[in-house]
């Protein structure tokens, strides 16, 4: 699948299920909690720099946001988790709305679970982690924020993270990743390159 990367924008801002795209495009979806980097990391997989908008309040996002790749494929960023500041209300409803697109069909999905590599995983990132293992849904650690570690602890949080599963260490910073994840990305959707 060659990919125009300039053919990109968003297409679908979901706050209701109804409003979930119903093809069979593959799906890249974007799993973390709030302000680990899902927007920097799609803004730099594009090569853009405010497609995904960085939102200026942890935790402000509550809608599933479909971007476009070339017509062939989703990038989808679902709302980040664990911030304690958001209300009950907004919880349920961002709980629901993202555990009824999870659970929707589509032609082929990888979730890219985001965690930030200096903080580590916390207790919601394994609850997902273990919802993406007992769901059977195909997924891929991306270790962001990877340039503000030293390389002792590089390299211990690293071996740390791959006790969960493949990681690809990630800077949107410094474009730390970026390769290794587009190569990821196109052997998932059949055509490595």
């Amino acid at each position: 699948m060659k990919l125009n990367l300039q053919n990109a924008g968003l297409g679908i801002t979901a706050g209701l299920p109804a409003q979930f795209p119903h093809d069979n495009r593959p799906q890249i979806v974007f799993s973390g909690r709030s302000n680990v980097g899902k927007s920097s990391l799609i803004n730099t997989l594009l090569g853009r720099k405010s497609l995904a908008r960085v939102s200026s309040a942890p935790g402000k996002t509550i809608t599933v946001n479909f971007y476009d790749v070339d017509k062939k494929l989703w990038f989808v960023d679902i709302p980040g988790y664990g911030y304690a500041k958001r209300d009950l209300r907004d919880k349920k409803r961002w709980s629901e709305l993202t555990d009824r697109f999870l659970r929707s069909d589509c032609g082929k999905r990888l979730v890219l679970q985001l965690i930030d590599m200096k903080v580590g995983p916390t207790d919601d990132d394994y609850m997902m982690l273990e919802w993406l293992e007992a769901s059977e849904t195909p997924y891929h650690i991306i270790a962001t924020k990877c340039d503000k570690l030293n390389k002792t602890d590089f390299a211990y949080n690293l071996g740390e993270l791959q006790k969960l599963g493949p990681v690809i260490p990630f800077s949107s910073l410094k474009g730390i990743g970026k390769d290794e994840v587009w190569r990821m990305l196109y052997e998932f959707l059949g055509d490595a390159t």
